[in-house]
């Protein structure tokens, strides 16, 4: 089965950039495929998670936190229904965030940052090591986001839950093609 990698904290803000398609394509023997820019790879051939992200780390020109998912795992989150009771429109953004390991603090959800009445990030459910949630658009959801590592004790990357449809059809596409 494929796996899927999520660097952190690559290519936002103009720290820690660098070219995922140049980084692709350099990985090509692993079958690696990327997915926008901010550091997300569909890794069809197999190999162990330690050497795959060795390898990452090899090639990347800094240090970055690494988590590394089965393509089964996204599938399954893919395919849960668990923002259909929640807000949605044009000023609501959908998110997982991935976590290096699961979290061993769960706190009570939803959790609504700043406040319930006057949220601006909720915290809707934790499965595992994947965080689900909104956040509006708002300039001040970036300093949300950067405090769910806080509130959860393990390290985290955050992805639009469209990404997370763009993995699962390069998922299928190879599914397809094999």
């Amino acid at each position: 089965m494929a796996q899927v990698v999520f660097l952190r904290g690559v290519n936002v803000g103009g720290h820690k950039t660098f070219q995922p398609s140049v980084l692709a394509k350099q990985m090509e023997e692993y079958g690696v495929v990327n997915v926008g820019a901010a550091g997300t790879f569909v890794v069809h051939k197999p190999i162990s998670q330690a050497k795959l992200r060795a390898e990452l780390l090899r090639r990347l020109p800094f240090q970055s936190d690494i988590m590394i998912c089965s393509g089964r795992d996204i599938t399954n989150i893919a395919s849960a229904n668990l923002f259909d009771d929640q807000p949605s429109g044009p000023d609501i953004v959908r998110f997982v965030s991935v976590l290096a390991k699961r979290p061993r603090v769960f706190p009570s959800l939803p959790l609504n940052l700043p406040s319930d009445s006057d949220w601006i990030l909720r915290i809707i459910t934790i499965q595992e090591r994947f965080v689900f949630g909104l956040y509006r658009r708002q300039m001040r959801a970036i300093s949300y986001l950067s405090q769910i590592d806080k509130h959860l004790g393990e390290r985290a990357t955050t992805r639009n839950w469209n990404t997370i449809h763009a993995i699962v059809n390069v998922l299928k596409r190879s599914r397809e093609n094999s």
